[in-house]
């Protein structure tokens, strides 16, 4: 396989020329989330016609090469894993990519537990793929010859893979399964986050006091803008349970901050000290200044707001139909239906299939499956 990583305008055109003619080409995105503070998108791997190409989006405007053989229906789009890479793509080029064919949802569909590229480029291919750069920074550059060859990895092996998990499709009768899956990836798109309160993401916020609470929001504020300043993932600033540590035991001095594990000692001497004036700030606040946990917000992951005990019980009855079928189709349960979905279901419990059908993020192939017995189950 042949591999040229492109970084000049003139590399660019050639790969815009050769993919005005492809008709199948298998794409994979790279990004830097998780070491910078920002996911931007870092490099573009397509492989077609026997040969792969690495773009580099850090030196090159991607998007007029790019837009029209990804924006083709015509053109089959290979992926692996493509829901943050369709949000990258659509972010970062204003690209909505279509024909897509997804190799892991296939493998979901087809009941695969070990759902990673590299297991299932070594069973369906024997094939095996090293996992040394998975997570490696892709912003740095220049990119070392031994990650460009890592990289091109993730697309090489895509088309063979593809056809394995089409035959395999195709012998279920559940292609048509995964053609509505892929469609509806295909509509997904970037939105920003919504600005909804930090602490409801940090699990351990709802046991602290009121000015405890304080304390994290703020603590998860200065994270935030070392993590800015420096161009860090916000996790390798410093992780959730030392930033709660801290606004539990409000430190006194640097000295104390800096012995609080995780937390690390440059962090605490360089810039603890503005961390340490947030938390001085709160506690001069007084009772009714506090701001404390949030009621009535449900957190990111939606836990929040605990159902009736109506419709907890009726979850339970779906959830049971849910789980026997899918444990005889053998595909995960999630796969087959989504608690959320269900949770839908029964808030408003239907008692026609066409109103199972109309259920908000429920498939047409889920809907033909299960309507009847999980009306039956209500």
């Amino acid at each position: 396989m042949e591999i040229r990583y492109v970084d000049d305008g003139e590399g660019l055109e050639a790969v815009r020329s050769i993919l005005g003619a492809a008709n199948r080409i298998a794409l994979d995105c790279e990004a830097a989330g998780y070491h910078r503070y920002t996911d931007r998108l870092c490099l573009v791997q397509l492989t077609t016609e026997g040969r792969t190409y690495l773009l580099d989006p850090l030196k090159l405007d991607l998007e007029p090469a790019l837009r029209p053989v990804l924006e083709d229906p015509a053109v089959e789009v290979m992926m692996h894993g493509a829901d943050f890479d369709v949000r990258l793509l659509d972010r970062d080029l204003g690209i909505s990519v279509t024909g897509l064919f997804d190799t892991q949802i296939a493998a979901s569909l087809l009941g695969v537990e070990a759902l990673g590229l590299s297991s299932l480029v070594d069973n369906r291919l024997g094939i095996h793929l090293s996992k040394k750069y998975q997570k490696a920074d892709w912003a740095q550059r220049p990119l070392p010859s031994p990650m460009r060859e890592y990289a091109a990895h993730d697309t090489t092996h895509l088309a063979a893979l593809s056809e394995c998990l089409r035959e395999e499709l195709v012998e279920s009768d559940r292609l048509e399964w995964a053609l509505e899956e892929f469609h509806e990836l295909e509509k997904v798109r970037f939105h920003e986050p919504n600005g909804q309160e930090p602490v409801l993401g940090i699990k351990q916020a709802r046991e602290l006091e009121p000015r405890e609470v304080d304390r994290l929001r703020e603590a998860l504020a200065w994270r935030d803008q070392l993590g800015r300043e420096l161009d860090r993932a916000l996790f390798r600033v410093a992780g959730d349970l030392v930033l709660v540590e801290a606004a539990r035991r409000n430190p006194a001095s640097v000295s104390q901050l800096a012995e609080l594990k995780g937390m690390g000692r440059a962090l605490a001497h360089q810039w603890g000290q503005d961390l340490l004036i947030r938390f001085r700030d709160v506690d001069l606040r007084s009772e009714d200044q506090l701001i404390g946990y949030p009621t009535g917000q449900v957190s990111p992951n939606g836990s929040g707001r605990r159902p009736s005990p109506e419709v907890e019980a009726r979850i339970a009855r779906l959830k049971a139909v849910r789980n026997k079928r899918a444990e005889a189709l053998g595909v995960g349960r999630g796969t087959l239906l989504s608690n959320a979905v269900l949770k839908l279901i029964a808030e408003s419990p239907p008692t026609r299939p066409e109103e199972v059908a109309s259920v908000g993020g429920i498939r047409r192939w889920q809907a033909e499956l299960l309507a009847d017995d999980l009306i039956a189950s209500l």
